[in-house]
């Protein structure tokens, strides 16, 4: 049984630090992959806390691929890279030594890696520390009594104003603060969104796509179905399943970075349009970076019928580490909300509320973004360029460059995704193959994602390098 002095969790949230805990000790190598960990009640009950603190804590252990389940039993620890596995090894059944094997020669051959492309995070080290400084300091002492009164379900007033003002002049998204609800990220809004649309209807995912969001839904027992995206057209292969809500990002797909077309988006509208239960969930995670061009229009504005709720975080933009994202809803669902949601709390704290009310007002956060899509086109260009000035230019083609922070790299080799994927780890580049991202299992292209944000400019030629000699 995990024991942690929950005491010690200080401003973060009670399940974020449970997530740290047990995070720490899966990289430490204090327990093994294929470990069981305690069911989300007997740990709730062991530390003291609420079983929805375990469950958000193993949710984003699961995203982020430290944990992975089984039906009907339970939570196992999923095979990472780990720091010190060989101090802390012990006897393992057999059934599970050559997972453990797998594990100790990942860490012995890559303490770290060169260039981790599969990462999707943002560039921390380009995060406006001395401006949000400032404003913390300010809002701590002009705001005191607001930071301590209880925020409203859908959050503070002010930021909801904020954010509107925001997509009205960069999306061009014409909404009323009481259309917009603030989440500790998408991860809770989905929850939401579940129990304000109906448990009893179909969620369907694109496939390709980002698996959280499939597991996430299925977290809730709704029933979930995945549509191609690239056989053909998507609507066609909508209407042909169970779907009543379709879960889409339609200006920058993720994987493939396809962006559809606006004939297929009001296809997709007449698709809502036929029946009172359907609605679109336009995920809009890093529409801010398109590099070239003007930024694709979202789906909701084109969308008369009150079909389209929007969601966007500030992950992309600002880092992962600050919770805070929003979603858009009609209004007659917003009415809903207020009616029969109110009862929650907002998750985000007042303090992050209101100094990311002041980041937009002031004008920081467009400065910030500003600089940000420079310094991404900077890092995506000196890629390019050094693959095409490199040997995996003879070998490779990039495709759907042009828009959010990844594109995809399609190379000629005999091997496997998967070997191809390995060689790479093992010679200090991370890298993931598109056909990881399906759920019905396609044929290899040899196509592979590359995240570029958190990657240091300094370690992309020899990450190219190595790519290239993997190719061989």
């Amino acid at each position: 049984m995990f024991t942690y002095d929950m005491s010690k969790a200080g401003v973060n949230s009670l399940y974020h630090y449970l997530y740290q805990c047990i995070k720490k000790d899966i990289v430490s190598g204090r327990v093994l992959a294929d470990d069981q960990l305690p069911s989300k009640r007997n740990l709730s009950q062991n530390l003291g806390v609420s079983v929805v603190t375990v469950e958000n804590a193993y949710a984003q252990l699961l995203a982020e691929g430290y944990i992975y389940s089984l039906p009907k039993k339970g939570f196992f620890v999923a095979d990472v890279s780990a720091t010190n596995c060989k101090k802390n090894q012990r006897k393992t059944p057999r059934s599970r030594r050559r997972n453990t094997e797998k594990f100790e020669e990942s860490e012995r051959t890559n303490p770290k890696y060169i260039a981790d492309f599969a990462s999707n995070g943002a560039d921390i080290e380009a995060f406006p520390f001395t401006t949000w400084a400032k404003i913390t300091r300010e809002v701590l002492c002009e705001m005191q009594k607001d930071l301590l009164q209880a925020s409203p379900v859908a959050g503070s007033l002010e930021l909801r104003r904020a954010i509107a003002r925001m997509l009205r002049e960069f999306r061009n998204i014409q909404v009323s603060p009481e259309q917009i609800v603030i989440g500790a990220g998408t991860d809770y809004l989905y929850g939401l969104l579940v129990q304000l649309l109906g448990f009893d209807k179909c969620y369907a995912v694109e496939d390709p796509g980002w698996g959280k969001i499939s597991k996430l839904y299925s977290q809730y027992g709704v029933q979930v179905c995945q549509i191609p995206i690239q056989d053909g057209s998507f609507v066609d292969a909508l209407k042909k399943s169970s779907a009543d809500i379709v879960h889409i990002s339609p200006s920058h797909h993720f994987p493939t970075g396809l962006v559809m077309p606006v004939g297929e988006r009001y296809r997709l509208l007449s698709w809502a349009a036929e029946s009172p239960k359907r609605y679109i969930v336009e995920d809009d995670y890093d529409s801010e970076f398109r590099m070239t061009g003007k930024p694709i229009p979202a789906l909701q504005n084109i969308d008369v019928t009150e079909k389209v709720i929007y969601l966007n975080t500030f992950s992309k933009t600002m880092t992962s580490a600050i919770r805070l994202s929003y979603m858009v809803l009609p209004q007659h669902l917003a009415e809903i909300f207020h009616n029969e949601l109110s009862f929650y709390s907002c998750t985000v704290s007042n303090l992050d509320q209101y100094v990311m009310t002041k980041f937009i007002d002031l004008g920081y956060y467009e400065t910030h973004i500003n600089r940000m899509r420079n310094l991404y086109r900077g890092k995506r260009d000196l890629l390019l360029n050094a693959i095409e000035k490199s040997a995996l230019s003879q070998k490779a083609n990039v495709l759907e460059e042009n828009a959010g922070l990844h594109f995809i790299l399609q190379v000629q080799t005999k091997l496997s995704d998967e070997e191809f994927c390995k060689r790479a780890r093992q010679r200090g580049v991370n890298i993931r193959a598109l056909s990881e991202y399906y759920f019905v299992a396609k044929p290899s292209e040899h196509k592979f994602v590359i995240n570029y944000s958190s990657v240091d400019k300094k370690n992309m030629q020899k990450a190219v390098q190595v790519l290239a000699e993997v190719c061989k």
